[in-house]
This record gives structure tokens, C-alpha cells and sequence, in this order.
């Protein structure tokens, strides 16, 4: 049976999709063109069209598509489109696994830390309540209408990724050749919290939910070892053997250049703990940000 992948094009679809056909899975990636191989069938958020041939008997879905959350400047319209994508492609995608006569056995949802606003200092596992913010209640809407699958008997499993390391695209991809020219530095005060995961944890932790039955709701997708933001940069820095700038980046200066995406995204703390797969019996491949930093690079 299919595995149905959307955003298979996007850093964790890609490697996802590459695990699993080293499993010997079959691998359908949803596209929004004119599907050009055996592998690929076509759906259209926009448009509200499925291909419910492709999704029926499916074995899971896998759900990652939406807007850059740091791809750019959030506007009035990227932030709309940051709500559209997320929201109305996973409204589309509900309705149609609840069309099928037979439907996958679980959703695998993306959703993200932001969830859960800024906690501080505080260690936070998937009991804590939502927090307050644009990305907080971006996170609520978009698994509101995934969890919409489990009212048709789809398990339904919400992937709350932390910051995935990887040096081929996201956060640590764009950063990376400020760090190269010896030119990384803390962000604001360096103190706020950044939880992490590297993309073979991340991709470890996505097959590991397919395969554990009793694993449903929201997921921490973090490693066990959160850090703050000047220690993820001093550790950065080692990494690539590059020195990093003594005095941090000013809050207002983060402010004026990147906006709210700044205010939301960078200064926040995220202090999480993978509460669900530590219990669920998931280990984690990297465990400390330096290893994981030199697995990546």
C-alpha cells in the first residue's frame, strides 16, 4: 500500500520520501501540476481537486505542504498566504480522505512549536495549552482542520517540528553563510530557548509515528536537548571552525529588518521536550546540538 506525501518536494519531504523507498515503500507525492511520472498524482488546494483514485487504499498520509514560514518579509498578503496554505490545503485534504470508502490508518499532519507561543524558560511537553501570537494561532487553525480526519476513524498525528537542522534548506541553510564568513552572533538577548531536531531525527521520528498505533495528537518532533540561542551560535560557530561576532544582533534592529517574523520566529523561547516518542520508545539518533551540527554538515 501507498504512502501519499504532500510537500514531498520541500527539505523534509524530500529526505522522508528518499527513507522510505530505501524501505521498500511506495511513495506517491500529491503534486499541484500535471503529474509527469507513475509516482505522482495531482490535487489542487485552490481549486479544491483530489485525485481520490490516487489517495484510495493508501496505507498513510503524510501531510507537509505550506508557505516558508521564514521564506520572506510577512506583508498583509504573505501573511494571508501563510493561513491559506496551511488551512485550506489541509481542509482539502481532510475532505477528501473522509470521500474514501477505504482510507489511510493515520494522517501524519505538520504543525510547529510556535503552537505554544513563548514559554520562557519553562520545559514544555504536548500537555501545555496553546499560547498567544500570529504563529500560535496560525498552528491552532491548521490542526484544527487535521484533526478533523479523526472524526472519520483516521488516527491523526500533529508533528510539532522544532528547528530542523539540515545544511541543504531551512532555518540552519539560510543562516549558514553568515556563519561561513565568521559573521554568526546572538540574536537579541541570546537567552530565549531554540529547540531543535536534526532532519534524520525528524525523519526517524515521522517513521516511527507511522508505525506506532497507539501515538496520536500532537507530537513534539524535538530532540531532548534544547539550548539557548547563544549557545546554539557559539556551537554553530565551533562546528564550521569559524569565530562568531562578540556583540548580538539588537532586538529592534531584528525588528526593523525582518518585522514580525523577528518578533515571532527568532526571539522567541521554545523550551520542548519530545515527552510523547521518548514514552513511545523513539531514540534519538543525536541527542547533543554538537554532534548533530557535525552529522549535518
Amino acid at each position: 500500500m501507498a504512502i501519499i506525501v504532500t510537500g514531498a518536494s520541500g527539505l523534509l519531504g524530500t529526505a522522508l520520501a528518499g527513507a522510505l523507498r530505501a524501505e521498500g515503500r511506495e511513495v506517491v507525492r500529491l503534486v499541484r501540476r500535471r503529474p509527469q511520472r507513475d509516482d505522482e498524482a495531482f490535487w489542487d488546494p485552490v481549486e479544491q481537486v483530489v485525485d481520490l483514485a490516487a489517495l484510495e487504499g493508501a496505507e498513510a498520509v503524510v501531510h507537509l505542504a505550506g508557505a516558508s514560514i521564514g521564506g520572506r518579509r510577512w506583508t498583509p498578503a504573505y501573511k494571508r498566504e501563510l493561513v491559506t496554505s496551511r488551512t485550506q490545503g489541509t481542509r482539502v485534504l481532510v475532505d477528501a480522505l473522509r470521500e474514501l470508502s477505504s482510507p489511510p490508518e493515520v494522517l501524519l499532519s505538520a504543525s510547529g512549536m510556535d503552537f505554544y507561543g513563548d514559554t520562557g524558560d519553562r520545559v514544555i511537553d504536548e500537555e501545555q495549552g496553546k499560547g498567544r501570537g500570529f504563529l500560535s494561532d496560525l498552528c491552532e487553525r491548521w490542526e484544527s482542520e487535521a484533526r478533523r480526519a479523526g472524526e472519520s476513524g483516521i488516527r491523526t498525528v500533529l508533528a510539532r517540528s522544532s528547528l530542523v537542522l539540515s545544511k541543504h534548506g531551512g532555518a540552519l541553510g539560510r543562516i549558514l553563510p553568515i556563519f561561513r564568513m565568521g559573521l554568526g552572533a546572538p540574536l537579541g538577548t541570546g537567552r530565549q530557548y531554540w529547540s531543535w531536531i536534526s532532519v534524520d531525527d525528524w525523519v526517524g521520528a515521522a517513521l516511527h509515528v507511522l508505525r506506532t498505533r497507539d501515538l496520536d495528537g500532537p507530537v513534539n518532533f524535538t530532540a531532548p536537548s534544547p539550548v539557548t540561542n547563544a549557545e546554539f551560535t557559539r556551537t554553530l560557530g565551533k562546528a564550521l571552525r569559524r569565530g562568531t561576532m562578540p556583540i548580538p544582533v539588537p532586538a529592534f534592529a531584528l525588528a526593523a529588518g525582518l518585522g514580525e517574523f523577528a518578533r515571532e520566529g527568532l526571539l522567541v523561547s521554545h523550551r520542548l521536550e519530545p515527552a510523547k516518542l521518548t514514552a513511545g520508545g523513539y531514540r534519538f539518533a543525536h541527542t547533543r546540538l554538537d554532534e548533530a551540527l557535525r552529522a549535518v554538515l
